[in-house]
This record gives structure tokens, C-alpha cells and sequence, in this order.
């Protein structure tokens, strides 16, 4: 084989990696751009909770960042949304929890306790749109999985949602980063 036989190989390669360093790009800017909007609702995504009931270090910094926004006025109400972890405790419960902890009344905290994963939370939110009446929404995540759960609610036909993450990386964050970038076109593609 020669050397032109190659050549659409590469640069078939090249421009799968390009378009993954430039949706990697935009997805890390997209999610830590913070446009100070405002919303009626922030739905505060779920995260591991400890064996002993506590949020994991990553949960906490999530829910404070909620905490924040309701705080400085930005949004009116407070959605926490996550499953039945493998340790045995609601998200959303010991989400409600903490916040009630920090001052929240717990009227302004609507919970759910079936978000397993994002597309359920999304859904589950959007159920909840006629009885608690928010037009707009804020999602609450780490940086890297705002993206794809905005693309959820607009898919869903809702427009109006924004993101906001805590300030807070880790490792992991690498491995992260690929598993959203997988999910969001398994996502984007699925009728």
C-alpha cells in the first residue's frame, strides 16, 4: 500500500479528534461560564451519598452552589434531584436535608427521590412545569455535565434552562469529560 492510501485514514482521524478537543473545549467553557442569569427553579443534580449519610465532598459543593444562587436571590425555589444510591439513602432526601441544615425553608425545596440519572431528572422536572409554574430553570452540576443536561431540557422543548457549577475539580474530571462527551451524542441522536 502506498502512502495515499493513507492519507483519507489520517485525515479521517484527525478530524475525529478535532471535533473531540473542540466539543471537549466548548462543553469546559460552556460549564464553568457562569451568566449570573436568574430562574424561577435551580435543579441541583444528584451525586453520591456516604455509607454514613453525609453528601460526598462533590455533592456538598453542588448543593452550596445552589444554596448560593437562592441566596443571592437568583433563583425562588430549590429542586433536588437523585436516586436511591448504592448506599442505601435518597439523594434528594439528604440533599433537602443539608439544605434545611443551612437555613432553607423547606417549602421552597421540592425533592425528588427518582432522578437516577439525568434524562429522569430532566423528565421529572418538566413533569412538575404546569403545578409549580417556573418558566425558566438553572442547572446545578459540575461543569462538565452542564452541557448535556441543557441539551436534555431543550430537547424536551424547554428553552428556557441555563447552567452553574461549583468551583471544584478532581481527577476524575479527566474520565468525566469523555463519558459526557459520549452521552451527550448517544443523547442528541436518541428519538
Amino acid at each position: 500500500m502506498n502512502s495515499s492510501t493513507f492519507r483519507p485514514v489520517k485525515y479521517g482521524i484527525f478530524l475525529l479528534l478535532l471535533w473531540i478537543f473542540l466539543h471537549l473545549s466548548f462543553s469546559i467553557i460552556d460549564g464553568l461560564w457562569d451568566r449570573q442569569q436568574s430562574a424561577d427553579l435551580a435543579v441541583i443534580m444528584g451525586n453520591k451519598v456516604n455509607e454514613d449519610g453525609t453528601l460526598s465532598t462533590r455533592l456538598v459543593k453542588r448543593v452550596d452552589c445552589g444554596l448560593q444562587l437562592y441566596e443571592q436571590g437568583r433563583v425562588k425555589r430549590l429542586m433536588v434531584s437523585g436516586g436511591l444510591g448504592k448506599e442505601g439513602h435518597y439523594e434528594g432526601d439528604k440533599m433537602r436535608d443539608y439544605l434545611v441544615g443551612k437555613g432553607v425553608p423547606d417549602r421552597l425545596i421540592i425533592v425528588d427521590n427518582r432522578g437516577n440519572n439525568t434524562t429522569l431528572s430532566v423528565v421529572n422536572t418538566l413533569q412538575l412545569q404546569d403545578s409549580l409554574q417556573f418558566k425558566s430553570v438553572i442547572v446545578v452540576s459540575q461543569y462538565f455535565h452542564l452541557t448535556r443536561s441543557k441539551m436534555l431540557f431543550k430537547k424536551k422543548g424547554f428553552k428556557a434552562v441555563s447552567g452553574v457549577s461549583p468551583w471544584y475539580f478532581e481527577w476524575r474530571d479527566v474520565y468525566a469529560l469523555g463519558r459526557e462527551f459520549v452521552g451527550y451524542y448517544r443523547q442528541l441522536l436518541k428519538p
